[in-house]
């Protein structure tokens, strides 16, 4: 491999300066768009020797043909500038957003001659705004209808509305008080413009002076006896309590913020978005973000916030993110400037003011909220990660890109993962996960306890080697090779992580194992694979493709390669052999973590009187049994219940069992 690639730039020829830069493929396409402080030090990270670069990146600079940047002023202009040609040319290695159309909103088009209340999916309606959005089509539907009691504007389609002109009568909803009725005169077109400001004010948070006044205006009307107008307004206060009684209070009245909650993992970030005005959520919103690149936080949190404002809703004054960014004052510029830009009507001079604000939580309610959302954020990535993996045309399309990825001859329709989990070189075990057709196999889940082993490598070797060991062609080499008790374990259908059944008859369990699988899958990378390899071609078994796959670069790795299978980041292959990692190490650890608390409780359960609530006493008081073995005959006599004969009992036998 070369050092490096052959476009490279001189250092003397990048400037110091601010600005953008891009890469592109040889047909000239935009690979990526990235902005820089000081364009000569980000671009020399690019082109350092490629074999120290993490692999992504690496994709991405042996991929390009040329690298190009423009020179701007400030960081200010380079944050613009990247935005604009993100959105240009669409660079397959910048984040992807899948964001969600489905949830509708509440608009008021202002911009109308005579403005109406809609629920829809449009985002583009000249001068309206929105509200929301609401992940409940009948919630916004019972919102309208208790808002239109106080506010009564026009909630009609056009079509409705311009018979309504030509006939000179009103619709239902005039005869019944919610609506003014513009249509044939009862308001002027002024006045009607003046309650859809009203109404749309009332839902941007602007809620507490609306009641005082009606309260006010209700009274009044008592204290001259006019108890008509009175009614009116006692239903329109009700109402208006209706409406704020269906919106959760999180945070004092006079606030107005946006609530981001981020969850990623190596593939992928799930991005919740509450939206908070007058102290109260008023809206939730939630997309997916497909991770090209390897991406932390604080870069996910400015590409997340450009994009939530790429369109017509303006920014609150204050974002909370659970991280702030490098560049945060240069962002913080943009959204006051995109706030600026935004029409409102209903706001002073039809422009929205004041600085906008990035923050983060770090005590209160807002801490609070922020803990919710990234609750929520959480749920929302486990619920996609579950969705596709249930999707059974993107599990063969996964399957079928995992056989052409590593030149298989069939689809992995049976694949094995197996990965190891110890404490400081002790109680080591590993874990076999099973997935047929892309879905888990439970009940043919094993676990593996591996009495001494030098390292991961070795280890690896003795568990693939007992597995191959039933895939041999004589029964008599199978019964050899039967582990010992403890060693092997089927798990019930529930799979649960903490069972010790034992298959007793040793025919079913050959017959479960004999079964080889298309793939097999160790977690780790070169080294890991090559111990699975000899295990491989000691036992003679032949017609498994083998593989591993390196967690922090998400890499495939084949034997006797010198360079990894690089999958794309968003493919539901590497999604698949991802999850299938993933389980296996789940399995491995919970399994690894059982042993460790069985085996104190044995060693401490064959002590004369100390009972399971003593053990439980002595692991509460010393957190470990790390601390408790390093404990002395006078600190275990500390313990509620355990006198100092007891005391030394309990050191005496803990060191036994140490020096084994």
């Amino acid at each position: 491999m070369a050092d490096t690639v052959s476009y490279r730039p001189k250092a003397g020829e990048i400037p110091t300066q601010p600005g953008v830069y891009r890469f592109r493929d040889k047909n000239r396409r935009v690979l990526y768009v990235g902005k820089a402080k000081n364009l000569r030090a980000r671009l020399s990270n690019y082109f350092q020797p490629l074999r120290s670069l993490h692999e992504r990146t690496r994709r991405m600079v042996t991929t390009a043909a040329s690298v190009e940047w423009t020179v701007v002023g400030t960081e200010y202009e380079a944050l613009q500038l990247e935005y604009t040609w993100i959105k240009e040319f669409n660079p397959p290695f910048n984040v992807k957003f899948r964001d969600d159309k489905t949830y509708p909103y509440l608009a008021v088009t202002l911009g109308d001659r005579i403005p109406r209340v809609m629920i829809t999916r449009n985002r583009n309606i000249k001068d309206a705004r929105y509200f929301g959005p609401y992940t409940k089509v009948w919630a916004i539907r019972e919102t309208v209808d208790l808002m239109l009691k106080a506010f009564p504007m026009r909630s009609c389609s056009d079509g409705v509305y311009r018979r309504a002109e030509l006939t000179g009568r009103p619709c239902l909803l005039g005869d019944i008080g919610k609506c003014a009725a513009p249509c044939v005169g009862r308001i002027s077109p002024g006045d009607h413009k003046s309650l859809a400001i009203d109404f749309a004010s009332f839902m941007a948070g602007n809620d507490s002076g609306y009641l005082r006044d009606l309260n006010e205006k209700m009274k009044q009307a008592a204290s001259t006896m006019d108890y008509e107008s009175a009614a009116r307004h006692r239903d329109a206060i009700q109402a208006l309590e209706g409406v704020l009684g269906k919106s959760a209070v999180v945070l004092p009245e006079n606030i107005d913020a946006d609530v981001f909650g981020i969850a990623h993992d190596e593939l992928a970030a799930a991005v919740q978005q509450f939206i908070v005005r007058g102290g109260r959520v008023r809206g939730v919103r939630s997309w997916v973000v497909d991770k090209e690149l390897d991406m932390e936080l604080a870069e996910l949190v400015e590409t997340v916030v450009q994009n939530a404002y790429d369109g017509p809703d303006a920014p609150p004054r204050e974002i909370i993110v659970p991280e702030l960014p490098e560049d945060t004052a240069e962002l913080e510029q943009w959204l006051t400037q995109r706030r600026r830009e935004t029409p409102d009507p209903s706001a002073a001079r039809g422009r929205l003011t004041g600085r906008v604000e990035l923050r983060t939580a770090q005590r209160g309610d807002k801490a609070a909220i922020a803990q919710t959302v990234e609750m929520n954020a959480k749920n929302a990535l486990v619920l996609y990660k579950t969705r596709r993996s249930s999707d059974f045309v993107a599990r063969s399309k996964a399957l079928n890109d995992i056989q052409d990825a590593l030149g298989m001859d069939e689809a992995p329709l049976r694949m094995e993962c197996y990965d190891v989990s110890h404490l400081s070189g002790t109680n080591i075990v590993a874990s076999m996960v099973v997935f047929e057709d892309g879905l888990p196999r439970k009940d043919q889940y094993r676990r593996f306890s591996i009495p001494e082993s030098t390292d991961d490598t070795e280890s690896i070797y003795q568990v693939i080697s007992r597995r191959l060991a039933y895939l041999k062609d004589a029964p008599a080499a199978a019964a050899d090779a039967a582990p010992t008790v403890d060693e092997e374990t089927a798990l019930d259908a529930e799979g649960a992580a903490g069972a010790d059944e034992i298959v007793d008859a040793a025919e079913g369990r050959r017959r479960k194992f004999s079964y080889p699988p298309n793939l097999l899958i160790v977690d780790g990378g070169q080294p890991q694979v090559a111990a699975a390899k000899r295990a491989l071609d000691e036992s003679g078994v032949t017609g498994i493709q083998l593989a591993g796959i390196a967690k922090r670069l998400e890499e495939i790795w084949l034997p006797d390669s010198d360079f990894p299978v690089i999958l794309p980041r968003n493919s539901d292959a590497l999604f698949l052999i991802q999850r299938l990692r993933d389980e296996a190490h789940r399995f491995a650890i919970t399994y690894q973590r059982a042993r460790r608390k069985r085996d104190i409780g044995t060693v401490l359960g064959e002590i004369p009187g100390l009972g399971p609530s003593r053990v439980k006493e002595l692991l509460k008081h010393f957190g470990s049994v790390a601390q408790l073995r390093k404990a002395t005959p006078e600190q275990i006599a500390e313990v509620r219940g355990v006198g100092p004969t007891l005391a030394t009992a309990i050191f005496e036998r803990l060191a036994e069992g140490g020096s084994r």
